[in-house]
């Protein structure tokens, strides 16, 4: 449920579960292929329920996702809203202009490329990052994760770099 309390926003859900990252940790850090291939289902369902709506999430990763409880414990739900942002105009149904330059926005180890060359983020980029989650569930990590760097700026260009020489083996 959605309300305004004077100056305030509120959103009140569900009770819920973990999210994807406890629960690979809580799994040693290993899902199997059939676990794999069920999780990117519901995170594909969720995400083209959001895109839908015309919004994009801008910060798909484990840990926005999160597993029900009772009698939805089978199922994912997808949180933290923050970084969303309309993809369409509402009053024309256009979409958002190409643009570059934009300030990074999201979670590095999961942002797509596009997002890293600084574009404007729209439906592909939340697709790129349910890929990303792939990588990482099936593999344990991804090829960028604990990359140097002296500083922030350097650790994403490094990051940035490994991304593109990424391929499918």
């Amino acid at each position: 449920m959605f309300s305004q309390e004077g100056e305030y926003n509120v959103l009140v859900t569900d009770l819920m579960g973990p999210s994807l990252e406890e629960l690979f940790e809580y799994c040693q850090r290993k899902f199997t292929m059939k676990t794999v291939l069920m999780l990117i289902d519901q995170f594909l369902q969720r995400v083209e329920f959001l895109h839908s709506r015309h919004f994009v999430h801008r910060d798909i990763k484990p840990d926005n996702f999160v597993v029900g409880v009772g009698k939805k414990m089978h199922y994912l739900f997808l949180i933290d809203y923050g970084l969303t942002k309309r993809y369409r105009e509402p009053k024309t149904g256009e979409h958002i202009d190409y643009k570059e330059g934009k300030n990074f926005t999201g979670s590095e180890r999961y942002a797509s490329s596009m997002t890293h060359l600084g574009i404007e983020q729209s439906r592909r980029d939340d697709l790129e990052s349910i890929g990303f989650m792939m990588i990482y569930f099936l593999k344990g990590s991804l090829p960028w994760q604990g990359l140097p760097g002296r500083s922030k700026a350097e650790k994403y260009a490094n990051i940035k770099k490994q991304k593109k020489e990424v391929t499918i083996e």
